[in-house]
């Protein structure tokens, strides 16, 4: 947990922390966040996660609460004062306080909260690959905003930890695999064809996912940005989740079938290796 947070131009001890029982990000959900992995001192991917968050306030025409250069300084600031070498800094912008109203209250102040905490690489624990279910795809059409309106994920995650797995894959009425609840998802073709969902409304763009094709493409693989079937998912030769907490993770069972021969596959592995020398950490085989 956290030890510092910091909260609308202040830190303060994480177990005093609070905001107004009328900002809009607890009554409407009307808010947006980013997560950032801190592997040995440094930021993963800040700069994209930032320009995410760019995008993110002006879709929602909110106003950015503090500039960028600013928003570094306090970043780096709750790091700091968190300890945090290896571990993850949290960053959510809401509109701020209001007169409950679902409309836009005519200020633009945004209010601003900042937490960071340590934490072990997913990857790391979980080597041998995890296990997905699957659930009905409920969410509102505009997933490409990183907004904390995440009550869709969490019932989708609840599955999950209920059935004994890693993590759920939603899909559509029409059969297709959209996500996860946290993470984006993939497929590895007989063919050996990277294939992921194109980066439309209906799933967030991932910056591990970015960062994991751009890898791909280097290392000379076809990636393919396409929809999947999710009988397309459980006929693959490999398939495996991104995120910023899970890194590059093998996915071995979705549902009640394995997924090859039920071990994370050799790609698979190979794109975990150069995600892990790209962020600067262990790969799972060494840590």
């Amino acid at each position: 947990m956290s030890r510092f947070a910091y909260v609308n131009g202040r830190f303060t001890r994480h177990r005093d922390a609070a905001i107004h029982i009328e900002d809009r990000g607890y009554q409407f959900a009307d808010a947006v966040y980013e997560v950032i992995a801190i592997q040995n001192g440094s930021f993963v991917d800040e700069g994209p996660h930032l320009d995410r968050l760019d995008r993110s306030l002006g879709e929602l025409r909110m106003a950015p609460p503090v500039a960028r250069s600013a928003l570094k300084r306090i970043l780096r600031e709750t790091v700091r004062r968190n300890r945090v070498r290896d571990g993850i800094v949290y960053l959510q912008v809401s509109r701020g306080v209001a007169r409950r109203d679902h409309a836009f209250p005519a200020h633009r102040k945004s209010s601003l909260v900042v937490t960071a905490r340590s934490m072990k690489p997913k990857s790391a624990a979980l080597a041998d690959g995890v296990v997905v279910v699957t659930t009905e795809d409920i969410r509102w059409k505009r997933c490409d905003i990183k907004t904390v309106g995440l009550l869709p994920n969490v019932l989708a995650k609840q599955r999950a930890v209920e059935a004994g797995a890693y993590e759920s894959w939603m899909v559509t009425p029409d059969g297709d695999v959209t996500e996860g609840t946290s993470a984006n998802a993939w497929i590895v073709t007989a063919g050996r064809e990277v294939v992921t969902r194109p980066p439309t409304n209906a799933i967030l763009n991932g910056i591990t996912r970015r960062t994991v094709r751009a890898i791909a493409e280097r290392e000379g693989y076809a990636v393919v940005e396409r929809v999947f079937s999710l009988n397309e998912a459980r006929a693959a030769a490999e398939a495996f989740l991104t995120s910023t907490t899970s890194h590059v993770m093998p996915v071995v069972r979705i549902d009640d079938r394995p997924v090859g021969d039920g071990r994370p596959g050799p790609l698979t592995a190979a794109l975990q290796a150069d995600y892990a020398a790209h962020a600067g950490m262990a790969h799972p085989d060494t840590a």
